[in-house]
């Protein structure tokens, strides 16, 4: 099971879609003169339901522990915050506001409500994608590998040896500064030059430094 409720929570806002779309498609039934076509009720009820059906698959799929080799232990396990896809779904509920509100209250031309509704779905799609993607995504520390996976539709993981790791750089946007998380970025010395990036998490200057103590 994946961690957090992915399905609740994605369930409740497939729900707000869902209503908002129901709601449209009546109006536009019963009053010919609607604003809002028919079409679009049938849009917000299609996104209500993928956005339902995609957290229900979330929550069942979860990353795995990777296999340890012998004498290998996990160290530190750490999973991207919330916090930011958090903040991308809350600054897109001002333009869904704004949005209803040019078109029902206002007489000004459609081509404004378009534009807040496209920058409201913009940042909500944004939002949605970063959630589910951090509840898939798991970092590990063992005494011998850095490791990121990540599994959706499939199993994504990334290794690097602790005896190949080159630098150790920690990053934080002023967003991120305010957050309270960081990143930290792991590059390997040897081969490609393989890169291991540990997004939004907290205490990354703990994490950063206990790769440093193990490596």
């Amino acid at each position: 099971m994946a961690r957090g409720n992915p399905g609740v929570w994605s369930a409740l806002l497939g729900a707000v879609f869902g209503t908002a779309g129901w709601l449209v498609y009546h109006a536009a039934r019963s009053d010919p003169n609607a604003t809002l076509p028919a079409e679009v009720g049938y849009a917000l009820v299609a996104f209500g339901v993928f956005v339902l059906l995609v957290g229900v698959y979330i929550q069942l799929v979860a990353p795995e522990p990777p296999h340890l080799r012998d004498d290998e232990e996990i160290v530190a396990t750490a999973h991207p915050t919330q916090r930011v896809a958090i903040g991308k779904l809350l600054l897109s509920m001002p333009f869904f506001v704004l949005t209803a509100y040019l078109y029902y209250l206002t007489t000004v031309d459609y081509t404004f409500p378009t534009i807040t509704l496209v920058f409201g779905t913009v940042f909500l799609l944004d939002g949605l994608t970063t959630y589910w993607r951090n509840t898939l995504t798991t970092y590990f520390v063992t005494n011998r590998r850095v490791i990121t996976e990540y599994r959706f539709l499939s199993l994504q993981r990334r290794e690097i040896p602790l005896d190949s790791i080159r630098s150790i750089e920690e990053r934080k946007s002023l967003f991120e500064m305010l957050a309270r998380v960081g990143n930290v970025r792991i590059v390997s010395g040897s081969g490609r030059h393989l890169t291991i990036t540990v997004r939004n998490i907290r205490n990354s200057t703990a994490f950063a430094d206990t790769v440093r103590d193990v490596s």
